[in-house]
């Protein structure tokens, strides 16, 4: 790295972090006396109270613009702010409404953010990295417009981790942003910085996207709700990437926000339109008639790590709640999860990560990518090493599986690791789909409820719980059900790792000793939330059902106005 990058390196940091806070100066101090009335609503009610003559959008943007600073001040969530012109745009739709007296469309007058990746007009979409910075999009990605048109006000972009292939969230160019319900915890990844942002209120509803649980990860570390829907039904137009053209496993797009609403809410606005390269799948939303009673399919582990006690509860109170609505719920054990990350590790190193790790330029690498990117980068040799070590000495056949497909592939080997996801998601089907004829099914986010900063340096494959759903395209609602608590959460006694089965190498990392992640006391508070799985293009169906779900959990200290309780 020579003198003049480092040196630009450092003043397009410097620039760009400026330039943000003296955007987000422009913002009224945040007063509660104020500005809760708005906050405390959600995206659905802002637009009915608007439509009802009673708010305006001028006076709802200014208490969010004003909770953005307070979040950003907190979090460190914030990338690119846009107040001058979404004060324009709350003007024009204050001017229209008292001129026709009706609303632009269904998100009228909502603040929105997006994450970084979104291309808008006159702004960087720069995912981190400092040589993209100062190069203004020209143009707004699809659902961007697709949102303006229907009268939504974008606010600012949020922060993503390095590369967006990590599940903490800091890049060189922004920083690091941190979890609201405790700062030595990462918010996840990477749609990090949204999750962070809402779980403040600092908006009202955000857009996110998720490859491996990139949607889902951060909103139930941060206490939020969010729905991944089947790839392909939002467009990706205007979506920036660092790996273009990697189709193996496909992206979704999808909405994050404060309640189940809301997400209905965006995905009514957004499915069915056409972008002009027609790539997404133009299927209008079409509102799902669930059964009275409804029979979900349900699991404790992915059978890669043990979950922790924290995230078992969280189950366990979701299937309790199910049941007494009179709901059927039968356990299952998802045999092919080890199959389906032996997949998505086999598909993702194909390349080595050349081309992804190439946008880094002359940044310097994250921790975070530090295991998922290692086995690529070593002699055949010393992986096999490695992972004959891991069999031998530790016992832990899975690491040592997962590690020795973590190699630069052929095409040949490349289209056979394409069949075997294929060959995954016909099974999935055929093994609990059709086998137990479930409505849907309710799984852990991941085995852990946060992890600390830097932690994803050693435990990238916690996303193996998440990645299961990107293999078989099933769309996924995440919704929050408890927190941790200590008293509750501590693990059993006599608990040894890999002894039902999952990574020796990972649990011990996760559960024992002075190092361990898990730690109930310090990650007292921390929202813990679930997966809630349906069958590919039943998103309606899934909605519905986080609907079902959230009723039957009650009331429990989430949703707008939420933070301040912390």
């Amino acid at each position: 790295m020579g003198l003049g990058s480092s040196a630009q390196r450092k003043a397009n940091i410097s620039s760009k972090r400026s330039a943000r806070e003296k955007a987000l100066a422009s913002a009224s101090v945040y007063d509660s006396a104020t500005h809760d009335r708005y906050l405390n609503a959600t995206a659905t009610e802002i637009v009915a109270r608007i439509g009802d003559g009673e708010w305006t959008a001028s006076k709802v943007l200014e208490a969010y613009m004003a909770r953005t600073v307070l979040s950003q001040t907190k979090t460190n969530c914030i990338t690119e702010v846009l107040f001058e012109d979404a004060r324009k745009q709350a003007k024009e739709l204050d001017e229209e409404f008292v001129r026709t007296g009706k609303l632009r469309g269904p998100l009228h007058g909502v603040p929105m953010s997006f994450k970084d990746q979104y291309e808008i007009v006159g702004y960087d979409a720069t995912i981190g990295f400092t040589h993209w910075a100062d190069k203004p999009c020209t143009k707004d990605a699809f659902i961007v417009s697709q949102c303006r048109n229907a009268g939504a006000i974008i606010i600012v972009k949020t922060n993503v981790p390095q590369t967006m292939f990590a599940f903490e969230c800091s890049n060189t160019l922004w920083g690091r942003t941190t979890n609201p319900w405790g700062d030595k915890f990462t918010c996840g990844g990477s749609s990090g910085g949204e999750a962070a942002l809402l779980a403040m209120d600092g908006s009202a509803l955000g857009v996110g996207s998720d490859i491996g649980g990139s949607l889902r990860i951060p909103t139930s570390y941060c206490g939020i709700y969010s729905m991944k829907p089947s790839a392909d039904r939002v467009s990706n137009d205007g979506a920036r990437g660092c790996n273009p053209g990697y189709e193996a496993i496909r992206v979704a797009y999808g909405p994050m926000g404060r309640s189940v609403k809301d997400c209905e809410l965006f995905c009514r606005t957004i499915f069915g339109e056409q972008d002009a390269a027609h790539q997404n799948v133009p299927i209008p939303y079409r509102p799902a008639e669930l059964p009275s009673k409804l029979k979900f399919g349900y699991y404790f582990s992915d059978q890669i790590v043990r979950s922790s006690p924290a995230n078992i509860r969280a189950v366990q109170k979701t299937i309790d709640a199910l049941r007494l609505q009179g709901h059927e719920c039968i356990e299952f054990f998802p045999s092919l999860s080890k199959e389906a990350m032996s997949t998505f590790v086999g598909l993702a190193t194909a390349d080595g990560y050349k081309r992804m790790l190439s946008t880094l330029e002359s940044d310097p690498r994250e921790s975070s990518l530090f295991l998922s990117t290692l086995g690529p980068k070593l002699p055949g040799v010393v992986r096999n090493l490695i992972g004959w070590v891991a069999r031998t000495f530790f016992g832990d056949d899975l690491f040592s599986d997962l590690f020795s497909l973590a190699r630069s592939k052929s095409v040949s080997e490349f289209v056979e690791f394409t069949d075997r996801r294929n060959r995954v998601a016909r099974a999935w089907y055929n093994e609990v789909w059709d086998k137990h004829n479930f409505d849907g099914i309710i799984a852990p986010v991941q085995a852990l409820p946060t992890i600390p900063h830097g932690a994803c340096a050693v435990l990238s494959p916690l996303a193996a719980s998440t990645v299961l759903y990107n293999v078989v395209d099933s769309p996924v609602g995440i919704l929050p059900v408890t927190r941790v608590d200590p008293a509750t959460d501590a693990l059993p006694a006599g608990f040894v790792p890999g002894a039902t089965g999952g990574s020796t190498i990972f649990e011990k990392r996760m559960y024992v000793g002075p190092e361990a992640v898990y730690d109930p006391k310090a990650m007292e508070g921390i929202p813990v939330g679930v997966q809630i799985v349906g069958r590919k293009w039943e998103d309606e169906k899934v909605l519905g059902m986080m609907q079902v779900v959230d009723e039957a959990l009650g009331p429990r200290g989430f949703g707008p106005g939420s933070w301040k309780q912390s």
